[in-house]
């Protein structure tokens, strides 16, 4: 339904007219909303009158605006990476679509038209997911945003800030030299400057205020030789949704629809089935043809209205007495976003390009959800189905570093469902497991940006390697790209050689690719616990770390679900087969010496901190895993 039509709704009418311009006389003057002159404030601990100060600067290095999954995995991969940064976020909670708001499952890899089915996403996203099940086993959304946010806020060299919008950029040419931000709880205007910045928001209003080159809409078949796009380009864009939850109360409960309730017309609906009555309905959705953010608010009211016709049709239309005794336990009041803007990059992923399985020498992440595009209109279009799942993966696609930042403003990076790709090709990269492989590469970016004072698009250029490299030492996985880090130790061991092996061979521990792939294995596995790997040189090393990558089974699901039930296949707690205790010696005039000691892990990538110390060898000694029979290893590197 276009916007022009919604003032036409009875139920929204009162919502429209709220919305109406004041005049000219009820808008403030000042442009700069931080600084108070008429501001009445008697302080009576001072016993004098002063103006409240609510206009700050601070400056960062790495500014990520947006903290959904991409925005965290940003700024977390940025702050480790060696960059002072601020995770800027416009709401009270982490996750963004993720979080208890909205609760949108963690969605990533999977359903591949292989063997394997699913591909995991590692590093970031899998560490805080893993925390979850250890903090949070009664699987509470609330819960979840408290571990995000304990998660984050621990991070050395990171700061949150919270209830905080981006309004605009600062500009020096084409460079942004500072956000303009409004703290709603603190009334407070910050200036956040900064040397690199990343837009993670969805909707990019920093982005868009820089002048960052966007587009919206379909593009037309003819453009990037795009089989499922339209014949002629047009303004669509993937609507929103709104979920909800419910609860059995052991007796029947009526139901009274609320007065803004709009009656769902299920006689008229294509492929919208009710199945369950657990959880909500993720074709409760609106989209938009023209200015889908201008229309937010007004499709808010309206998904709510619509929710609440699908619950009214189920609760009183007589088709469902399995729903007498159901009722609303958690209904949903921020919709859950699919598109709006897609910033401009050096390059715009394509469907044809992810079919063909391209290779980008500048992969950094990668995709494999289905081609899944949302029907135009909706709920309100109930002729068609709520989406076509046009195709289907056979293996994991690529995700180029040069989609991942503007094309016209030189320190500006995006991750998450802004990035620089087709409608078509959003349609799969938007799910959320997926934008936090690009989270971790533009954090990656902006640091190194940082640290040689370079453009993204010169790191794209000049220095693509190095993000490679360090992207897949944090334990990234890139397709067709294995480590070949110059600075790994183990690398160059003249010897290495294990206790037992039941599958693999010690060798593949140094063989770049720290996952098994369709029809090639990369890991050591032992025989039984309290293993050991070692690792010899023939001239002394210096040594001051240690890591490890382990097995979490990365073709297993881990995220939480909203409804437990769809939770019940999968292992409710740490992976079993995750090592859970290990300790290093390294070997000093011929003694082993003990250096290092793991307990209670609860991360596939382990890293183990020492004193620097010349050996000529190291000994891993893997003694406990949660579960499983036997360890099983991916990867061991040496740094001095």
């Amino acid at each position: 339904m276009k916007r022009r039509s919604f003032f036409k709704k009875s139920a929204g009418a009162a919502v429209a007219a709220s919305l109406m311009p004041l005049g000219a006389e009820a808008v403030a003057s000042k442009q700069d909303i931080g600084v108070r002159t008429s501001d009445k404030w008697h302080h009576l601990g001072k016993g004098k009158s002063e103006i409240p100060n609510r206009k700050k600067k601070v400056q960062y290095e790495v500014v990520v605006i947006g903290a959904g999954i991409a925005g965290i995995c940003a700024a977390v991969t940025a702050a480790r990476t060696g960059a002072k940064t601020v995770l800027i976020n416009d709401r009270s909670v982490l996750g963004g679509n993720a979080s208890s708001e909205i609760r949108v499952t963690v969605n990533g890899v999977q359903w591949l038209k292989n063997e394997h089915r699913m591909e995991r996403e590692t590093g970031v996203i899998e560490e805080f997911q893993l925390e979850n099940w250890y903090y949070n086993p009664q699987e509470s959304y609330p819960v979840w945003d408290h571990v995000l946010y304990d998660y984050v806020t621990r991070q050395p060299n990171l700061d949150v800030m919270l209830n905080t919008q981006a309004l605009e950029a600062y500009m020096d040419g084409s460079q942004i030299k500072a956000a303009r931000c409004w703290q709603m709880t603190t009334e407070t205007e910050y200036t956040v400057e900064g040397q690199q910045f990343i837009d993670c928001s969805g909707d990019g209003l920093l982005a868009a205020t820089a002048g960052a080159e966007y587009r919206t809409g379909r593009e037309a078949r003819a453009e990037f030789n795009e089989s499922f796009a339209p014949e002629v380009a047009d303004g669509w864009q993937m609507g929103a949704t709104l979920m909800m939850i419910t609860k059995d109360m052991g007796r029947p409960v009526p139901y009274y629809p609320p007065s803004f309730t709009i009656k769902y017309e299920a006689e008229k609906a294509h492929d919208r089935k009710i199945k369950q009555i657990k959880e909500g309905y993720w074709w409760v959705e609106l989209g938009s043809d023209d200015d889908i953010i201008a229309d937010q608010e007004f499709n808010r009211h309206k998904l709510m209205g619509y929710m609440h016709g699908v619950w009214d049709y189920i609760k009183n239309s007589g088709n469902f007495p399995e729903s007498e005794n159901i009722v609303l336990d958690w209904v949903g009041s921020v919709p859950g976003r699919r598109e709006s803007r897609r910033f401009m990059g050096d390059h715009i992923l394509t469907q044809k390009e992810m079919e063909n399985y391209k290779h980008f020498p500048d992969a950094v992440g990668y995709g494999g959800w289905s081609l899944d595009e949302h029907n135009p209109g909706g709920i309100e279009n109930l002729s068609e189905p709520p989406s076509y799942f046009h195709d289907k993966f056979k293996q994991v696609y690529e995700i180029p570093f040069k989609s991942l930042y503007s094309k016209n403003i030189t320190n500006l990076l995006f991750a998450g469902r802004n990035v620089s790709v087709t409608h078509i090709a959003l349609s799969s990269t938007r799910v959320q497991a997926t934008c936090a492989t690009m989270g971790m590469a533009v954090g990656t970016a902006a640091a190194l940006g940082v640290q040689k004072g370079v453009t993204p698009r010169q790191i794209a250029n000049e220095h693509i390697d190095e993000l490679q490299e360090q992207l897949l030492r944090d334990d990234a996985y890139i397709p067709n790209r294995p480590a070949r880090d110059s600075k790994d130790l183990a690398r160059k061991a003249d010897v290495l050689f294990a206790s037992s092996t039941t599958s693999g061979d010690v060798k593949l521990l140094i063989d770049g690719v720290s996952r098994d792939e369709i029809g090639k294995i990369h890991h050591w596995q032992s025989r039984g616990l309290d293993a050991e790997v070692r690792l010899e040189w023939k001239k002394p090393v210096s040594i001051s770390s240690i890591e490890l990558k382990g097995d979490t089974n990365l073709q297993r699901a881990i995220h939480m679900h909203k409804n437990p039930l769809k939770n019940k296949d999968q292992v409710l707690g740490m992976p079993p087969e995750l090592i859970k205790a290990c300790s290093a010696q390294v070997r000093v005039k011929g003694k082993w010496v003990d250096v290092a000691s793991v307990s209670n892990n609860l991360t596939r990538l382990v890293k183990m901190k020492i004193d620097p110390v010349k050996t000529t060898a190291v000994r891993i000694l893997l003694k406990e895993t949660w579960g499983a029979e036997n360890i099983k290893l991916f990867e061991i590197r040496c740094y001095s």
